[in-house]
């Protein structure tokens, strides 16, 4: 006979829009235990699994604190809970809570009195002392909160089975899983299992139950917008998605959404284990790139069962066509279904695909070590050399506005590098070799083409490295301090590194552009002295800038950017992940126009 052995959830905390999954072991009719699922639509021996969800509602519901929400508010700041907009970022759960909070909450009041010219008296009076921005007593109804509503509405029907003194139970799920919503939010979720008979579909003994704690709202960061650099005002219609893009250009999003098996607790243990959980992540990282709705987009570090369980079907139903390149596992262990590697993906209404080539810079270096170290030497060489990094190159075809052809009536192709590079910061002569060796194969496709390029990534390099050098600037000085690392003899001779791709980091238009495009507080989050920005990896060791979106000046122009974040604002979550944002690393994102051919 079937039986429930038992039942629990791998999150402890219920997130809005953040699917549960309860985890159910069941003895089997054989004696057997296993956790495979027995629907109703598949009985065993005449048995099946009844499942049911719960809210646990009391006659008053809880305020969750907008900074830490597992956590009771106790405060609102009064300035806030006159704006809709803000009610959700005003609770607090402590004085504490909000004095350490105030510089960031701050630039609310700040924001929201810009956007309003005639409260600047009362956000000065707000603004003066934050003690006084503060009510003691929390009253009123949920419903006022202007609280986003992240998750799917629940199809199931509601209906209330019991009362239990002060407390209702409303039925909200009867599947296995369950995916709370912006209703539940403040609420104790209850999961239920119990063995029922196939014919009469009767209860046999008690259920199984599960009690969550109460459900928090999805953090929601101001969302990003994308900023004109290029000194053009008129820009074009709205898109079927509802884009403000100008006519003819094209969006590329690089980003390194920091892999499941990358994510240890040891590593981000400031960021809350329900943030740092994957099937958090997932959602939150989905939502992000989703909302962007890039062209092209490039992610590093997605797990090969990720991308074909989650990336690919999800974005699939967005319009994207996937392409993958899995790292080689020669260094590697374990299951290959969670080694990381490179995805990218393209708006199938926007490009099409023509070709797609692999670059492994395993097969590299044994070609390498074939041909330049003696063979005492080679098991030596190839320990440093293969790192199972790889990279994905793209050539597409564009089908949107006038770009399809160009002047001579050649179709309009596009090249996107998507790549990884060595993470091992001491290893500056193979992340040089990768660099250039990855850069000699665009050069070939160059030849052959003549096509614009883009080279996206996590180079894991610095501005102002080697590597950097060499993709900015075409060649490495001799004299430079990486160089002194080549215990192999592999750079030499130095003046081998060079490739003649007229590569242009995207995001140094925000320091190239013309002043008086209100770009000022955008120069301040760049390094001037490297053109680059002050970082795009930001953990609790650890801020600088690693990730790029390279392009090739001659035949591309930079129409606008997506904005960079502040530290400040990400260092009262200590660093990345956090709970509003699910990787260490952020999102790139540029927006290019073709330029008329010009042969190189």
């Amino acid at each position: 006979m079937l039986s429930v052995i038992r039942v629990h959830l791998p999150s402890e905390i219920p997130i809005v829009g953040c699917e549960l999954t309860p985890y159910v072991l069941v003895r089997r009719p054989d004696d057997t235990a296993a956790t495979d699922d027995v629907p109703e639509s598949s009985p065993l021996d005449g048995y099946f699994l009844r499942y049911r969800w719960f809210r646990v509602q009391s006659d008053k519901k809880v305020l969750i604190c907008s900074v830490h929400p597992t956590e009771q508010a106790t405060l609102q700041c009064v300035f806030c809970s006159k704006r809709p907009a803000l009610v959700s970022k005003s609770y607090h759960c402590s004085p504490k809570c909000f004095t350490d909070a105030w510089q960031h909450h701050k630039t609310l009041h700040e924001r929201a009195a810009a956007e309003n010219g005639n409260e600047e008296d009362e956000l000065a009076r707000a603004n003066s002392a934050a003690s006084g921005v503060l009510s003691s007593t929390l009253s009123g109804s949920m419903s006022n909160l202007n609280l986003a509503n992240n998750g799917p509405t629940p199809f199931y029907p509601s209906s209330i089975t019991q009362k239990n003194g002060g407390e209702t139970l409303i039925e909200v799920g009867g599947c296995k899983t369950y995916t709370p919503t912006a209703d539940d939010i403040g609420y104790v979720l209850k999961f239920e299992c119990v063995v029922a008979i196939a014919e009469s579909k009767q209860s046999l003994g008690h259920p199984s139950t599960i009690l969550t704690s109460r459900v928090i709202p999805a953090p929601s960061p101001r969302p990003r917008r994308l900023i004109p650099v290029n000194g053009a005002d008129a820009m074009g219609p709205l898109d079927q998605d509802g884009r403000i893009q100008s006519a003819g250009s094209f969006t590329v999003l690089s980003y390194n959404i920091l892999s499941d098996t990358s994510a240890s607790s040891d590593l981000y243990s400031y960021c809350p284990p329900w943030a740092l959980s994957w099937p958090y992540r997932r959602q939150n990282l989905l939502r992000e790139i989703v909302a962007y709705r890039a062209d092209v987009i490039c992610l590093q570090e997605v797990q090969s069962d990720h991308f074909h369980e989650i990336f690919a079907p999800e974005l699939d139903k967005h319009g994207y066509q996937a392409l993958y390149k899995r790292k080689t596992n020669e260094v590697l262990s374990g299951s290959t279904s969670a080694i990381d590697g490179c995805a990218t993906f393209f708006r199938r209404d926007r490009f099409a695909h023509v070709k797609k080539y692999d670059v492994e810079f395993n097969k590299a270096a044994q070609s390498l070590t074939e041909a330049i170290i003696p063979p005492a030497q080679k098991r030596n060489a190839l320990n440093r050399l293969v790192k199972d990094n790889i990279a994905l190159i793209v050539v597409l075809e564009a089908k949107f506005g006038n770009q399809h052809t160009d002047p001579s009536g050649k179709r309009q192709l596009v090249c996107v590098a998507n790549t990884h590079v060595n993470v091992q910061q001491e290893l500056k002569d193979v992340k040089l070799w990768q660099v250039h060796t990855l850069l000699k194969g665009l050069e070939k496709i160059a030849a052959s083409a003549d096509i614009p390029m883009l080279v996206c990534g996590d180079f894991n390099t610095l501005p102002g490295s080697a590597p950097h050098t060499l993709l900015v600037f075409g060649k490495v000085d001799p004299q430079h301090p990486d160089l002194l690392v080549d215990p192999l003899g592999i750079l030499r001779p130095q003046t081998k590194l060079t490739h003649q791709l007229p590569l242009v980091s995207a995001y140094s238009s925000f320091v190239r552009s013309v002043m008086g495009l209100g770009l000022e507080q955008h120069r301040r989050k760049m390094d001037l002295n490297t053109n680059e920005p002050l970082f795009t990896n930001c953990t609790r060791d650890f801020i600088g800038t690693h990730d790029y979106i390279f392009y090739t000046a001659d035949t591309l122009m930079v129409e606008s950017l997506l904005e960079l974040l502040d530290e400040d604002g990400l260092r009262k979550d200590t660093g990345l992940p956090s709970p509003e944002w699910s990787s260490s690393h952020i999102a790139l994102l540029a927006e290019f126009r073709c330029m008329p051919r010009t042969r190189r």
